[in-house]
């Protein structure tokens, strides 16, 4: 896999044991059974989200209706944890999360990850950029490119689950990408059993209000010379440059047209709109969701797996918690994704409670796939639904989809205690 990948800032450690131990490590180390006192931690928050906490009821009316349909008293596998992400069937309220032509995404590591996330029937984006960077893959490009990620999703998903979402940002558009995958053979069975989906990405959490970004060699370099503005920040002599994509140009009409647009030329595809953790994001969601989008996905500022300017990762975008406050989900229609540093059943739950219908998996995803590239993945998830299952049951439920704002506590000021309630 990728030598030397890494996470600074990130529960790497934690996420490579879940990936080798899978539900196992959810527990505190069991050598230390009968002689360790356990007890609340003091571990610090990393953000708003991470320092509210989960509160079941004392009363749980939902589990007595679970009693009487079972005629047995309902224990924590009886939570149903399988979820509808933006049009697509999934095993839990989870998808992998889009990361396109950066390195660390390359052929070996993407295709692990597409493997796994197959095997696990969660829905998986096809990050944007691929196709101009490293090739289509009908030909000669290699398994690099776009089809290598979706012909190793596709022989592993099981019938009726999961689904692949290609990513599209300005530089794909001009490479056609969705013309491309729509009309290709090797998208067919995806297409023709409802799996296929495209997104429209307006922005991302590492980087709100600029492009794509990463560092090719010059050789690279000058394949896509025509394509993207490229840098030499690192000096002339460094044999590297800085590639970046345009963030893209959008008012509220242009969004709604562009979703239209989709919707009249791939009417068979689900349609999924990208937002950065922006000051608007809310109004987005809105226009995004009335144009006819399946799914709005958001990364917080907390998210995003690509290379970006540490000012823009310590400083720019609205953290996760407060995007979720800003959007107000539709009653009836319109799945809202979250991405941000999830890798644990508390942050899920949080999020899902909040308002999202499913999260998003980027970094955790590609550290569990990097540890074990045959199951780790696998393991990760089975640790995660098992978390689920347990906190979802603790709060006197039995379906995902029935987390509210009643099961979420922040920090008790009267402000929170309302929208919380």
């Amino acid at each position: 896999m990728t030598a030397g990948l890494s996470a600074p800032g990130f529960p790497e450690d934690a996420v490579r044991d879940r990936a080798r131990r899978g539900a196992a490590a959810i527990f505190p180390d069991r050598a230390g059974y009968g002689h360790t006192l356990h007890g609340a931690g003091a571990a610090p928050a990393a953000d708003e989200l991470d320092a509210a906490r989960l509160v079941p009821p004392v009363f749980v009316p939902r589990r007595l209706g679970k009693l009487i349909d079972l005629a047995r008293e309902p224990v924590y596998a009886d939570v149903d944890t399988s979820a509808a992400v933006g049009g697509f069937a999934a095993t839990l309220p989870v998808y992998v999360s889009a990361f396109g032509s950066t390195q660390v995404a390359g052929a070996d590591l993407g295709r692990a990850v597409a493997r796994q996330a197959g095997r696990l029937g969660l829905p998986m984006v096809i990050g944007e950029n691929v196709v101009p960077v490293n090739g289509y893959g009908r030909v000669t490009e290699g398994e690099s490119a776009l089809l290598g990620r979706l012909r190793a999703y596709a022989e592993a998903v099981p019938d009726e689950q999961g689904g692949v979402i290609v990513q599209q940002s300005t530089e794909d558009a001009d490479a056609e990408v969705w013309n491309l995958v729509y009309s290709d053979p090797a998208a067919r069975p995806l297409l023709d059993s409802g799996r296929l989906g495209f997104e429209l990405k307006l922005g991302q959490g590492a980087k709100p209000g600029l492009g794509g970004m990463t560092v090719l060699a010059e050789p690279a370099a000058r394949r896509v010379a025509g394509q993207y503005l490229l840098d030499p920040v690192f000096g002339e002599d460094a044999g590297q440059v800085l590639r970046s994509g345009t963030p893209g140009t959008f008012t509220q009409e242009i969004l709604a047209h562009q979703v239209h647009l989709m919707r009249n030329n791939y009417p068979r595809a689900r349609v999924w709109v990208k937002l950065p953790p922006g000051r608007d994001v809310g109004e987005a969601a809105e226009v995004a969701w009335q144009a006819g989008a399946d799914a709005v996905t958001v990364d917080g500022a907390e998210g995003g797996t690509g290379w970006a300017p540490s000012a823009f990762l310590d400083h720019v975008g609205l953290p996760l918690a407060e995007c979720l406050r800003r959007i107000a989900r539709p009653a009836e229609a319109g799945s809202l994704l979250v991405s941000g540093r999830m890798w644990e059943g508390t942050r899920v739950v949080k999020a899902l409670a909040s308002g999202a219908t499913a999260v998003g998996i980027g970094r955790a995803a590609l550290l569990a796939a990097d540890t074990d590239a045959d199951d780790g993945l696998v393991r990760f998830a089975e640790a995660l639904a098992l978390e689920l299952r347990l906190l979802v049951s603790a709060l006197g439920k039995y379906a995902v989809d029935d987390l509210g704002g009643e099961d979420v506590w922040s920090d008790g000021s009267p402000r929170r205690e309302a929208e919380f309630a």
